[in-house]
């Protein structure tokens, strides 16, 4: 009978406004309450009837309440709603439908669920994969929450699932985009291509790679100089600004790269097949000659110009590293003609890379880790590869032909989509100084570091360190690469320009530096106009596709190691992150991320200390592990749902009285 009574709900309304409130984010924990997080200082316990109200990330005005002489939050008001779309697995609860969010912070949850049009009951299954976006929230005035699920993504056992699903969250194609029956070239009436079928370019490539979009030359002179010809891939020639295609290509940004398979950027018949520089066929492509010193430095005599090319042969990076490094090779017997091209790429290439060494930034050799999978998606094995010295061959000249790109656009048109780095942050530069100064440098300032020149000769000095551990602390103060249309220093490369075109059949940024420079060729005004928000798009692209290939790779490193708990296999692993918690060391036998608890260093908290800001773990303020060390761990649990690892050194600190620890 006091249910719609106005009297009653205008005291409740008096009462409430006499309630003080705060504004602040909400917290989910494991357990079923939360936190209301005001700011780096202040929060507020929420009991778990009122987590009922709000989800993990959710920005609420809260009512402040206190019982038992202790304040606790009540969410109130919805200010911004932190989760709208999301990934999750079907939950029956007595027949019906819910969806538990595929979120470490949302797990608890098991949240109403419908189907959208088009879809059915019986299509799901308990387990099955699913998108779904959040249609009621109780802040909004709604009883309860209540999800639509909009897409089935794959069933509950699939073994692709860590694929499809991760795609999938990350708002990626799983698909190759749709071709066209009759590809077209749509060269400008002005474009002359030269032919340059005569000449023996080789490609040099992974052994199962398809879209082969670089092919290089190189002839050594009498003066012991390097006439390079880097020829690349033309994809401009068959899609216009206009097409269809490119906004296809632009909305992708890149081809998607995952542990075992890729999504390519564009279709497969024209990436594998038409562009790709198969040996012995004629392709369009864009090429670039430049003259490299013999002491490494690039002259100034760069020429793009367009042409028909015929690779002479296609090379794969074992054979040839085999070959350079022993003078031999058991799967590959080269001609004399192509010995003599694969030998002069490599002497320019160690020119170009001691210069490098002397006068820019080169990154310290680390391994790719690679995944090999069974025809049913299971690991086989985890392979560890380093470098070797055809794929520094290649990197040299795409490195050398990217900063001749930079140098063009630059000089020419002072546009086009340049990669760039600022060096430190600012606000991190006195920082920087005092750390290093501690260290041992000198010559170092504030006024130094922040110039492309001063910054290059301290990550020399950083790389001439005994350990990264310096090296982690300070990349930690670096701002991140950015991609930009006006030109800009490439710091963390050492470099003054840098422009990538050598991938335009995986990257758009290259697509659109192709186009520029076709009409630097011409003479003419460019045929499209980088604008302000594709370098922007770009990056959001890159961010998205490595966070996509490294949630599939804790997924499959999961499956694959959760059997090395019961056998309490020992692992080498290299602290990478400490935080307030503990340490993240990576396995150098796999690559796996495995976190490192301090409670399973020593059970007495009051004892150890982890420092994010020294990048140190201290036991009765000694230090025992810092940033980069070496450590032996075992794993000591793998969750295959959540995707983590935890691990525990094998040497293990006992809680003794300190002086006998």
């Amino acid at each position: 009978m006091f249910a719609d009574n106005p009297l009653l709900a205008q005291l409740k309304q008096q009462i409430k406004e006499t309630i003080p409130t705060k504004e602040g984010t909400i917290k989910a924990t494991d357990k079923k309450f939360g936190f209301l997080e005001v700011d780096s200082k202040t929060s507020y316990f929420i009991p778990p009837p009122h987590m009922k109200k709000c989800m993990h990330g959710d920005r609420v005005v809260a009512l402040i309440r206190t019982e038992n002489d202790k304040e606790f939050a009540e969410p109130d008001q919805l200010v911004e709603q932190a989760v709208t779309r999301f990934i999750g697995r079907i939950k029956l609860f007595k027949g019906r439908l819910n969806v538990v969010p595929d979120q470490p912070q949302l797990r608890n949850l098991s949240l109403k669920a419908k189907t959208a049009k088009g879809l059915k009951h019986d299509m799901f299954a308990e387990g099955d994969w699913v998108v779904a976006k959040v249609i009621q929230h109780p802040l909004k005035g709604d009883n309860d929450f209540m999800v639509e699920i909009t897409e089935k993504i794959t069933d509950a056992n699939d073994k692709i699932a860590p694929w499809w699903v991760t795609l999938a969250e990350n708002d990626l194609p799983n698909s190759e985009p749709t071709g066209i029956d009759d590809w077209k070239l749509h060269d400008d009436a002005d474009l002359v291509r030269e032919d340059l079928t005569h000449i023996p370019f080789v490609t040099i490539d992974g052994e199962s790679t398809k879209d082969m979009d670089d092919a290089l030359y190189a002839r050594k002179t009498a003066k012991g100089n390097f006439e390079l010809t880097i020829a690349i891939a033309d994809p401009t020639a068959y899609i216009t600004p206009d097409d269809q295609m490119d906004k296809v290509a632009r909305e992708r940004g890149f081809t998607i790269y995952l542990p075992g398979r890729n999504i390519p950027m564009l279709p497969r018949d024209l990436a594998d097949n038409l562009c790709s520089l198969i040996q012995d066929e004629e392709r369009p492509a864009l090429c670039c000659t430049v003259t490299v010193n013999s002491d490494g430095t690039i002259q100034d005599d760069i020429r793009f110009f367009a042409a028909n090319i015929k690779s002479h042969a296609r090379l794969a990076y074992n054979n040839v590293s085999d070959f350079l490094e022993t003078g031999s090779c058991e799967k590959w017997t080269p001609s004399k003609e192509i010995a003599a091209i694969v030998n002069d790429l490599a002497e320019m290439a160690k020119a170009r890379s001691e210069w490098r060494e002397n006068n820019a930034v080169i990154f310290p050799d680390r391994p790719d880790y690679r995944f090999e999978l069974s025809e049913d998606n299971d690991v086989i094995a985890i392979h560890s590869d380093m470098r070797r010295s055809a794929n520094k061959l290649v990197e040299e000249a795409m490195i050398t032909a990217n900063i001749c790109a930079g140098r063009v656009l630059s000089d020419k048109l002072n546009m086009g989509i340049f990669n760039t780095h600022a060096g430190l942050k600012e606000d991190k530069v006195s920082n920087v100084i005092d750390l290093i100064t501690e260290h041992g440098a000198e010559g170092f300032n504030a006024d130094n570091v922040i110039t492309l020149d001063g910054f290059t000769a301290l990550r020399r000095w950083l790389n001439n360190q005994e350990t990264q551990y310096l090296d982690n602390r300070i990349r930690k103060h670096q701002s991140y690469g950015e991609m930009g249309n006006k030109p800009a220093p490439h710091f963390a490369m050492g470099l003054d320009i840098y422009a990538t075109w050598t991938s335009p059949i995986r990257k758009y940024s290259d697509m659109v530096n192709h186009r520029l420079l076709k009409a630097v060729i011409l003479n003419k005004e460019p045929v499209q106009i980088p604008d302000d928000e594709v370098g922007d798009e770009l990056a959001i692209h890159r961010k998205h596709h490595r966070m996509a290939e490294r949630k599939v790779s804790d997924w499959l490193y999961a499956r694959t190691l959760k059997q090395d708990v019961e056998a309490q296999t020992k692992f080498k692993g290299e602290i990478f992150d400490i935080g307030r918690s503990g340490m993240r060391v990576r396995l150098i036998e796999n690559g796996a991320a495995a976190f490192v608890p301090n409670s399973l260093i020593m059970d007495n908290k009051e004892r150890i200390e982890s420092s994010a800001d020294q990048g140190t773990i201290s036991i009765d303020k000694e230090v025992i592990y810092k940033l980069s060390d070496i450590v032996e761990v075992v794993l000591s649990d793998v969750n295959i749902d959540k995707r983590n690892m935890v691990a525990k050194p094998t040497e293990v600190f006992a809680d003794l009285p300190k002086q006998d620890a």
